[in-house]
Formats: C-alpha cells, sequence, structure tokens
C-alpha cells in the first residue's frame, strides 16, 4: 500500500446523503465541505464521487454546477451510482494496493461493519470496493477480516501505524488474535512491520481511529497529538501514545522523528463531545487539506503541518460543521495510487 503523500490519479468521494444519520438536524452547511474538496483536489488529481441514487445525483450535480468546478464535471470529476449510506469513504471505500505483476494496481476489499455493528444498515456500504473494482477493472482482493482505512497508517516503506483500541476491539474481529491481524495486514498491504499505540481521543465513536492521533507525513516522520491541559481527559492517553512513539524503529531499526501537534480546546454539539483533531488532515498532490476550528491553537496546527509538508499548500477549512459527524477530511477520502 503506498503511502499518502505518493503521487495519486484519484480521490474517491462518498457525498452525504440528506437522510442520512451522520449529522442529524445540521446538513445545510455539509455539502459545500464537498464542493471545496473538489475544488482543492481536482487542479491536481481526479475526483470520483459514488452517489445514492438519482435524487441524489441531481443536489450533487446542482451543487457543481453552482461552483467554480462546474467545467469540470465529466472530465475530471465523475459521478458514480456506487451506493453507500454515510460518506465516510476513507473506511468503506477500496484500498488500493500497487502489484509488481499486471495490472499494477489492485483494490483490497475489507470487510466494513460500522465500526463494530453500531450504525446499521451498512452492506450497501461494504460494496463500494467491489464496484470500484469492477469500474477500473482490478484484480479485486477479499480478507475475510473487519478494517476501516481510518484505523491504519502506513509509511510506503514497510511500516504499519495503528492503534490496539480499535483494530483489538472485540467488535470488530472477535475470533482473531493480535498475532492473526498482523498476519492478514502484512499479507494484504504488504507492509512488514506494525506499529501499535493504544487509545483514541473523546468523542471518537470508531474505539480509537489513529487517522484522528497520529500520523505518517513521511517515511521517517510521525506527527502526533498532544493535549496540554492535564486535566482534560485525552491528556495522558496520549501522552502515552507520544512516548510509545518515540521508542519505535522503522524496518531499518532506526527511530523515527516525532513531531506534535497540538489539539484544538474541546468542541461539544449540545452535552455530546466531539473529535475535534488537526490529525485528521488529507494529503492531496498539491495541497494538504487541514480542518481547522476557529480555535487558538489553528495557527499553530497550521505553522507544523506548513513546515512539514513544504511542498505542498497547506489549507485549513474550517471544520466546525463537518465535525459535528464524528470526522473530517482524512475519514471523507480516500487516495487512489498513480502507476505508471
Amino acid at each position: 500500500m503506498p503511502a499518502e503523500w505518493e503521487t495519486h490519479s484519484a480521490t474517491w468521494l462518498t457525498w452525504p446523503r440528506r437522510d442520512g444519520i451522520s449529522f442529524p438536524e445540521k446538513f445545510e452547511p455539509v455539502p459545500a465541505y464537498w464542493v471545496k474538496m473538489c475544488e482543492l483536489l481536482s487542479p491536481s488529481e481526479e475526483v470520483h464521487i459514488n452517489y445514492f441514487d438519482e435524487q441524489h445525483l441531481a443536489e450533487i450535480t446542482g451543487h457543481l454546477q453552482h461552483s467554480s468546478v462546474a467545467p469540470l464535471l465529466g472530465k475530471r470529476i465523475h459521478l458514480h451510482h456506487f451506493p453507500a449510506r454515510e460518506p465516510w469513504c476513507r473506511d468503506h471505500g477500496p484500498i488500493f494496493v500497487v502489484r509488481e505483476s499486471a495490472p499494477a494496481l489492485a483494490v483490497v476489499d475489507w470487510r466494513y461493519n460500522a465500526w463494530g455493528g453500531k450504525y446499521p444498515p451498512f452492506d450497501q456500504d461494504d460494496e463500494v470496493p467491489v464496484h470500484v473494482s469492477r469500474l477500473l477493472d482490478l484484480p479485486l482482493f477479499q480478507p475475510q477480516m473487519v478494517l476501516e482505512g481510518g484505523s491504519i497508517e502506513v509509511n510506503g516503506h514497510g511500516c504499519l501505524l495503528t492503534t490496539t483500541s480499535c483494530l483489538l476491539h472485540p467488535n470488530r474481529n472477535p475470533n482473531l488474535s493480535q498475532e492473526q491481524i498482523e498476519g492478514f495486514l502484512k499479507d494484504y498491504l504488504g507492509v512488514s512491520k506494525i506499529l501499535w499505540i493504544g487509545d483514541g481521543i473523546q468523542g471518537d465513536d470508531t474505539d480509537g481511529h489513529v487517522d484522528d492521533i497520529t500520523r505518517f507525513v513521511n517515511s521517517t516522520t510521525i506527527v502526533t497529538c498532544i493535549e496540554d491541559d492535564p486535566a482534560d481527559p485525552n491528556f495522558q492517553p496520549l501522552m502515552d501514545n507520544y512516548e510509545k512513539l518515540l521508542q519505535m524503529t522503522d524496518t531499518a531499526g532506526d527511530h523515527f522523528r516525532v513531531c506534535t501537534l497540538p489539539m484544538p480546546h474541546p468542541i461539544y454539539h449540545g452535552e455530546q463531545r466531539l473529535p475535534a483533531s488537526y490529525a485528521n488532515f488529507y494529503i492531496g498532490n498539491e495541497v494538504v487539506i487541514v480542518p481547522v476550528f476557529e480555535d487558538p491553537n489553528d495557527g499553530e496546527a497550521l505553522l507544523t503541518l506548513r513546515e512539514l509538508f513544504p511542498g505542498r499548500k497547506v489549507v485549513g477549512v474550517d471544520s466546525r460543521d463537518l465535525v459535528w459527524g464524528l470526522g473530517a477530511f482524512h475519514c471523507v477520502t480516500q487516495q487512489q495510487p498513480q502507476v505508471r
């Protein structure tokens, strides 16, 4: 599995549905985020969008035709009737791997159960990788293991980073041991070393996806979130993860460079804490799309990421409405690598 910063041919999105459950009573501001992603990504890579039905298609087309990307519809922005109920394409979408034999690209279709069966029905979402493999005429591999794309990070050089709180949770693969799960990851993603950290952040309904807390930014550098307030429940878990990362080594036995990102101040919707995090950024070919929250720490987070991605434009997008869905830009994107 190539690293996210390696060249893409496209990004895959699943457009949110008004009838979906991800943005209850607050859907109106949500489609603008998908328009924004199209605007930011389409200059340097194609964008593929999954839609649910003809009514959904009409809504999406209306939004895009009233945006700056209208001339790119059907040229660099493509719409596909691959129905999924919710928009979290990182988790239900295809995971692409490259191969030495032809064709050079393949799709891995992990089982998807909506984060441990929390939000049924999810059978249509689970079928999206099959549709994509047929569209692109690519080989399809189907390991019989539940896995969401947001639960793993790869550096493109043999290492995979994940959390025990998610991958070892009994609501995913209760019949598999840690050793067996590592075997699946190595066999189907072409990695050789699994790096385990602990818990995720408050408000994260995925049981602790790694893409909300800790990310590779190149093959030897990791950026991880730190909470400064000792009274915040995120303080100790994030510090524990940071200390684990400092001890980790790559496949050559060298320690990683570990950089830190601040956390925004807690954000609530009513009494519900939301999983707001600067780590849920998406790396496009020329741009890094970063969730920001009108928070005093926004500037520090953007400065850190601009230093870590000197060859890309780092764009902060106010995500206070997006994170009400309990995710941000990395959660709703899935990269398709470019192969020669």
